[in-house]
């Protein structure tokens, strides 16, 4: 998927980015530690070449960063890093995620859980007012810019 810098609308720029298959599954092991090529393609069973135009699309967008590392008596390999622009896509997976247990779920309950770092406290993906408030999805008006707010 082509990434146009100039569409003035910024879901389709980051569709651009992160759109195309497989994306989202390498950002998941991302979050997961995956850092190798390696560790991508035998977790995921995607083709090199995708899983090669992807990581190049994710550095690119500054997704991702490219380190080079290198094992005793090997050649000079690339490891790939989330950016804090990456990291910030940890919330984007996660409402993707939460959307699929409860309109998609499995019969053996969710694959993954989100908690709260060293504690059993469940968390959810939501709107949050300047406050820190919720607010429920229904209450959230998307309001297209240049245009006046609704009652």
């Amino acid at each position: 998927m082509a990434n146009n810098p100039e569409d003035a609308c910024s879901i389709a720029r980051t569709l651009g980015v992160v759109g195309e298959r497989w994306t989202f599954l390498i950002l998941r092991e991302a979050f997961l530690g995956a850092t190798r090529f390696a560790e991508f393609r035998d977790r995921l069973g995607v083709a090199p070449d995708v899983l090669s135009d992807r990581l190049a699309t994710l550095v690119e967008a500054g997704v991702m960063a490219r380190e080079p590392y290198r094992e005793p008596g090997a050649r000079s390999r690339s490891a790939y890093r989330l950016t804090p622009a990456g990291r910030e896509l940890q919330v984007v997976l996660s409402a993707l995620q939460q959307w699929g247990d409860e309109h998609l779920p499995r019969p053996e309950g969710p694959s993954m859980l989100r908690r709260v770092r060293g504690t059993d406290c469940p968390v959810h993906v939501g709107y949050l007012d300047d406050e820190g408030r919720e607010v429920p999805p229904a209450n959230v008006a998307i309001i297209p810019a240049g245009s006046s707010s609704p009652a």
